[in-house]
């Protein structure tokens, strides 16, 4: 079967067409979190002390979370409802997984 996003059963790719303002907004938070993962990475370089790299690991980890939020939010509003309209309960199996994949 065939939905609106990840894999399907069959193992084919599924997409999810994103408005621009949805695209950009999650763009934007993930190249900020990809800068921060850089200036991580420079820290250890520069043998900057342990607990400040902790620090933006921390941080890094809750703009992670933060993003996954909003993915998450938009993914229930949309492919899940779009998807239990449509007669598809297994997406309510698919999305319990994914949250307890998130929540580990």
């Amino acid at each position: 079967m065939k939905g609106t996003s990840g894999m399907s059963e069959c193992g084919c790719e599924r997409h999810k067409h994103r408005s621009e303002e949805e695209e950009k907004l999650l763009l934007n938070r993930l190249n900020r979190i990809e800068g921060q993962i850089r200036g991580i990475k420079s820290m250890v370089e520069q043998e900057r002390y342990c607990i400040d790299i902790l620090n933006q690991v921390s941080a890094v980890q809750a703009a992670l979370n933060s993003f996954n939020r909003i993915l998450l939010s938009d993914h229930i509003h949309t492919c899940v409802v779009e998807q239990i309209e449509a007669g598809d309960k297994e997406v309510v199996d698919e999305l319990c997984k994914a949250i307890q994949k998130l929540m580990k």
